[in-house]
């Protein structure tokens, strides 16, 4: 079941990320409680979860950006797509980023925009299977 993270799975959603790029499980620090709250207080930041036998599996962030251009059209940014490594394969992650997908839809964005680090080719064609690509724009970060 698709839905959004409800405010008490915070620790099933930490727990998750170990199978995305973190190793280990922050402690509970206020600022994290702090961070926390700001994110489900947040009505543009949206933690989508999938959810199998009462067990979170996959999840993805889709946050609603305001913007002044396009019409004044919002656009939507993607990240922390995560699978648990015993469900990969099943479908659960393009299942949470379609409900990602209805959300910018419902709140008119004009386009979504994901990045990825990986370089596996199962992950870029699962991106593009999902209807992104990486022709239409050129990604640069600068890490802090």
């Amino acid at each position: 079941m698709v839905r959004e993270i409800k405010e008490t799975e915070l620790n099933e959603l930490l727990n998750l990320y170990l199978h995305l790029h973190e190793d280990s499980v922050p402690d509970m620090t206020e600022y994290l409680s702090s961070t926390w709250n700001t994110i489900m207080n947040d009505d543009n930041h949206h933690i989508i979860v999938n959810e199998v036998s009462g067990k979170i599996v996959s999840s993805c962030v889709c946050v609603i950006i305001p913007n002044l251009t396009r019409g004044i059209r919002p656009y939507a940014f993607v990240e922390n797509v995560v699978t648990h490594s015993d469900y990969r394969g099943c479908g659960y992650a393009s299942e949470c980023l379609n409900f990602a997908r209805e959300i910018a839809k419902s709140n008119n964005c004009y386009k979504m925009m994901l990045l990825t680090g990986s370089k596996e080719e199962t992950t870029l064609k699962f991106y593009e299977h999902a209807g992104y690509n990486s022709s239409d724009k050129t990604a640069f970060i600068a890490w802090l």
